[in-house]
């Protein structure tokens, strides 16, 4: 399969083409009267990534995205008794100002590359149902195909039905689509899935090489590296 060259490409937006400003969300909890500096919470977000990856793993649907805050915010230092109310706050608060804004260098312009050549993109994301209006906001909106945004579908990676609603609007059979994504659990592994091929964001080489269909997973740990994996799978551009 790794042979048929693909022709659309889809992207998961938090911690892939976009990651979490940290100094937005010290601001907002400092609204709260919490102390997190954000130099304390940089250091914490592998943690609360860990945790969604897990939550996924152990098959918890509805996009755990307060398993991820609240661990993050632990480890950053938040106080335990404050820990379930500012989670709760900023769960609400996310559809009006969402804390994934912050571009990853270099991947948008990925993105520009990509359909500049003709080649379909999407997002494809599991997020809170406002994905469409942010991606305007930050101004990308010309740049995608369609945006599969879980909270507005009601289904969510890493299940099928998100992936083969993604390449049906991209106008391209499963096996053409390449999905780009950060979490192994709920890109690479929902992609494999579908039928899909997949680039795992800042992923761990060993760990892609030992699943089984590691011919189809490429790894990369920026927009340079991406750019080599795409091709070698087959996206001109």
């Amino acid at each position: 399969m790794r042979n048929e060259p693909a022709t659309a490409v889809s992207f998961d937006f938090g911690q892939t083409l976009v990651e979490l400003d940290t100094g937005l969300l010290s601001a907002r909890l400092a609204e709260r009267g919490i102390g997190a500096p954000r130099e304390r919470l940089d250091g914490a977000v592998d943690e609360g990534w860990r945790a969604y990856n897990e939550a996924i793993q152990r098959g918890l649907g509805g996009h755990p995205w307060k398993i991820m805050m609240r661990r993050l915010l632990e480890a950053g230092g938040v106080e335990a008794s404050a820990l379930d109310a500012a989670v709760d706050w900023l769960w609400t608060e996310q559809p009006r100002k969402n804390l994934w804004r912050r571009p990853i260098a270099g991947m948008i312009d990925v993105v520009i590359e990509l359909r500049r050549a003709g080649v379909p993109v999407a997002v494809l994301s599991n997020s809170e149902g406002r994905l469409e209006e942010l991606i305007e906001e930050l101004g990308w909106s010309a740049h995608f195909v369609a945006v599969a945004d879980s909270g507005r579908l009601g289904f969510e990676k890493p299940g099928r039905e998100i992936f083969a609603w993604t390449a049906e609007r991209l106008g391209a059979p499963l096996a053409a689509v390449v999905h780009v994504g950060d979490s192994f659990a709920a890109d690479v592994g929902g992609a494999l899935a579908a039928g899909m091929r997949a680039v795992w964001f800042k992923g761990d080489p060993t760990r892609a090489a030992e699943v089984s269909q590691a011919e189809r997973v490429a790894v990369c740990d920026g927009a340079e590296a991406l750019r080599g994996a795409l091709r070698a799978f087959g996206v001109r551009f």
